[in-house]
């Protein structure tokens, strides 16, 4: 077995494959074999380190030195100045300095942008195992909890009550308690009138994720599947499923291949389908491609779509947890929320309780983007500040520009000016400052942003996503675009600003699912934080 000194972590996800991130691989092993350095330097596929837009990345371990934009012709000076002379390689390092003559680089390194230290529960092997390697997420603790659940024969009671203990929320926007989604879904009735169990019952994974500005569930997917496996499974488990849908959004072709090599190397290891790990649990996964359309993440129309019908949101009550897919009792959970469960079960309530706030224990993912120096993607605990979000995390403002305002939680999201930047980013706190988590997006805007422009590709966007069914959202989604294309254009209606406000109450009062009822958000942040950029004057102009 050999021992490498070195190990090169080459993070593989969408925008490192366009990239061209293979062909970097290849021409860095062929380097390497044709140096006779392979024997002590190890090329290694992982999922996202959490930068996005900066290229093809290079992540070099121990020292723990962060390479963007890498091209082909780059290999050799990595491996001559860093690899062979222990020195950085200008141009290309995450943290630029003179050489690597101590640690104290790689500890600078760490400090900077996204790539500083991060508490981890979500993403923990991400960006530190192969994630179509089963064994090596075996060898970094994956499936210990659902090993501990079958092994110490958990009755599913003890799982729920557990999941309970923890305050784990829905890490989709709703915010709901898990384990008590769980519980409703486990007591349900079947339509029969009998309590339903084994195939009566479904847990189904919301991966159809389409709120402009989120790629967190993306990440999740194609850094770690196999922690979506187990927590499926365990949640099977602990409702009574014997059968689980991970719903994907079509146009994640990368998330859909990993997640299917996942569940093929699941059964074969008998982590999945009959008789798991020598037990009498039996449970069993499907992938379910969606086709792009935005009201497919609202739980019911997800539901619909994976029935073969239109994505059409259903009239509640009835909820899924009794009333699903195929009107069975039905678990519905995101891609995030599900990704706590393993870390939870192996670690207990408590140790999970300490993490985060007390109303909102754990951490959150957010995804970090607009006019920020380090776009992309990062985890840490609930509380918070937006302000550490967006200029530690985020490494500020780009170009030295002034902060104008943050839209969290994406285009259902809300606007939020200079005076609110340290908000703490939790449910409870966001919630106080007439804010929402949502999705864990954060748009970060600069001066010379216009919100009106912005409010603008907002109200577009839900036009064009609205599924028509309920004449609320079908009509005022129309209107709504029309009189701020209006104020855009300089050509304002005086009282325009207040029947867009009233519209938009309107649809919230009477919409049939989220989408209609969740623009008053922006509509309403954005005229009360910045209601000078829609005042319109006596020329129907919009003042400068």
């Amino acid at each position: 077995m050999s021992i490498y000194r070195t190990h090169i972590l080459l993070p593989i996800d969408e925008g490192t494959v366009l990239a061209g991130v293979f062909e970097v691989k290849r021409r860095l092993e062929n380097e390497l074999k044709t140096r006779k350095l392979d024997k002590e330097i190890k090329v290694l596929e992982s999922g996202t380190v959490g930068l996005v837009g900066k290229g093809v990345i290079l992540t070099v371990y121990p020292d723990r030195m962060y390479y963007f934009q890498v091209k082909e012709n780059d290999v050799a000076r990595i491996i001559d100045e860093h690899l062979l002379k222990g020195r950085v390689v200008a141009g290309l390092a995450h943290a630029p300095v003179a050489d690597m003559a101590t640690a104290a680089t790689a500890e600078k390194s760490a400090k900077v942008g996204l790539t500083r230290e991060q508490r981890r529960v979500v993403l923990d092997k991400t960006w530190t195992v192969d994630p179509q390697n089963i064994n090596e997420v075996l060898a970094a603790g994956g499936y210990r909890a659902l090993e501990k659940i079958l092994g110490d024969s958990l009755s599913p009671e003890q799982v729920i009550e557990e999941v309970k203990k923890s305050g784990l929320r829905g890490r989709g926007g709703a915010g709901f308690p898990t384990g008590m989604k769980w519980e409703f879904t486990r007591k349900a009735q079947s339509s029969a009138g009998r309590t339903a169990t084994g195939t009566e019952k479904y847990i189904i994974c919301n991966a159809d994720e389409g709120e402009p500005g989120t790629f967190k569930d993306r990440l999740i997917l194609e850094g770690d599947p196999h922690k979506l496996i187990e927590a499926m499974t365990i949640a099977a488990y602990a409702i009574g499923a014997g059968r689980g849908y991970v719903y994907i959004r079509g146009e994640y072709e990368l998330s859909i291949e990993r997640m299917q090599a996942a569940i093929d190397q699941a059964r074969e290891f008998n982590l999945l389908g009959a008789n798991i790990l020598e037990t009498d649990f039996s449970f069993d996964l499907q992938i379910k491609k969606g086709a792009g359309a935005y009201v497919c993440g609202e739980e019911t129309a997800l539901i619909e779509s994976l029935e073969g019908k239109r994505g059409n949101p259903r009239v509640k009550p009835p909820y899924p947890v009794s009333h699903g897919l195929w009107q069975k009792p039905t678990a519905v959970n995101n891609v995030e929320t599900l990704a706590n469960i393993p870390a939870i079960i192996s670690n207990g309530a408590g140790w999970f309780r300490n993490i985060g706030t007390d109303k909102c224990p754990g951490t959150k993912v957010f995804t970090i983007l607009g006019h920020v120096e380090y776009p992309g993607l990062i985890e840490t605990d609930m509380g918070t500040s937006l302000r550490e979000i967006i200029f530690s995390f985020g490494g500020g403002i780009k170009g030295g520009k002034k902060f104008k305002a943050a839209l969290l939680g994406g285009a259902a999201g809300v606007f939020l000016p200079e005076p609110l930047l340290d908000v703490k980013m939790d449910f409870e706190s966001l919630k106080e400052n007439k804010a929402v988590l949502g999705s864990g997006a954060v748009l970060v805007m600069n001066e010379d942003t216009s919100i009106v422009d912005m409010l603008f590709s907002i109200a577009k966007f839900f036009a064009h996503e609205s599924c028509g069914q309920c004449s609320p959202c079908r009509i005022g989604t129309q209107q709504i675009l029309q009189i701020i294309y209006r104020i855009r254009q300089g050509k304002g209606l005086p009282g325009d600003p207040e029947t867009m406000l009233n519209l938009a109450e309107t649809m919230f009062k009477s919409s049939l699912c989220p989408l209609g009822q969740s623009l008053i958000m922006p509509i309403k942040s954005a005229l009360e934080h910045f209601p000078e950029e829609f005042k319109v004057n006596n020329n129907n102009e919009v003042n400068p």
